[in-house]
């Protein structure tokens, strides 16, 4: 049993928490971060590692694997304590006033602070709903694009109406053969330039169609036959090598929904403070819900801090709530 106690123990090594520890750093907050994957950097190095990030400020073009690199480098300045492949499944608070922290292998971690980063929990994409579909999985049917190459000169067909599904068949435009876009509807999620974009791609926008059968042998598909779904134009046949579904995650916010803090559709009530319903436990980044909230990597970077600077309050009273910027710390130089 480790009996140490942290001044924050941010559960999540995603985007925001990563960025929260070492604006923690900056505070001079004893920190450490519970990953539940082997890994940090959360679900951007899974589903996008080779997607462009163009929402953060000043920095015009770099892919999800580059951005994490990069956040993983900055968290790492002030050495925080790392734990990852833990799942944490229980928060109690101890009669000192503490946290006490205990995850799936029985592990127990103690805080004074604890802010919670965990995305919208454990995900998984959600499957396509078709029953020959697992025997073409991680062959020739994906649900993300982990590697450009793999769609070098390839006929592509990709399902799904969201950023995702535009933003990776205006990424393949240029790699892939053929680019076919599907769609049970006919109009798209995606941003308003992204969306103008694929109008005026080589794209093959076909909607409204979903998948109705795919043929192929030893897990590679080479013919997919598509469903009109108001039957006017019947069924339509392509021949195609890649299978990308992108039809959103299935989330999971277990054990966190049995720990006593007020939700509101599926996400953490906060304060301006970051601050949950239970004094002193904060969250940031996708699973936080305040009013006009907006989903960006760029706004979980702000939220951090703003949960960092009350939760310094707590473990430290005496010092006041400062508005602090890297440029104050030698330990983050230029150099570096």
């Amino acid at each position: 049993m480790n009996e140490e106690i942290y001044d924050v123990t941010i559960i999540g090594g995603g985007p925001a928490g990563l960025f929260a520890a070492f604006y923690s750093g900056m505070r001079e907050m004893k920190t450490k971060i519970i990953e539940y994957l082997p890994y940090l950097g959360g679900k951007v190095p899974y589903f996008y590692p080779e997607k462009v990030i163009r929402d953060i400020g000043g920095i015009a073009h770099a892919t999800g694997e580059e951005v994490t690199e990069q956040l993983v480098k900055q968290a790492m300045t002030f050495d925080p304590a790392v734990v990852l492949g833990e799942q944490v499944v229980d928060m109690q608070r101890m009669e000192d006033g503490n946290f006490q922290l205990v995850s799936s292998n029985g592990n127990t971690h103690y805080s004074k602070t604890i802010m919670l980063a965990t995305g919208f929990g454990t995900l998984h994409s959600v499957k396509l709903d078709h029953p020959e579909a697992v025997y073409y999985e991680e062959k020739s049917l994906h649900y993300t694009v982990r590697k450009l190459a793999d769609y070098y000169d390839k006929h592509v067909l990709i399902s799904g109406g969201g950023n995702s599904a535009v933003d990776w068949a205006l990424e393949l435009e240029n790699i892939a053969k053929s680019v076919t876009l599907i769609h049970r509807r006919d109009q798209f999620k995606g941003l308003e330039s992204s969306v103008t974009k694929l109008k005026n791609a080589r794209v093959n926008v076909m909607t409204p169609y979903e998948i109705k059968e795919l043929h192929g042998t030893d897990g590679q598909i080479k013919k997919v036959t598509l469903k009109h779904l108001d039957n006017a134009a019947g069924d339509k046949e392509l021949y195609i090598d890649r299978v990308v579904v992108n039809h959103g995650f299935q989330i999971n916010l277990e054990p966190i929904t049995s720990w006593g803090l007020e939700m509101i559709d599926g996400m953490i009530a906060v304060d301006s403070s970051m601050q949950t319903s239970v004094e002193g436990v904060f969250a940031i980044g996708d699973i936080a819900h305040y009013p006009n909230k907006l989903g960006l990597i760029a706004g979980a970077f702000n939220e951090g801090p703003i949960a960092v600077n009350h939760a310094k309050k707590i473990v430290a009273p005496e010092d006041p709530v400062n508005h602090l910027f890297s440029t104050n710390f030698a330990a983050f130089t230029e150099e570096e």
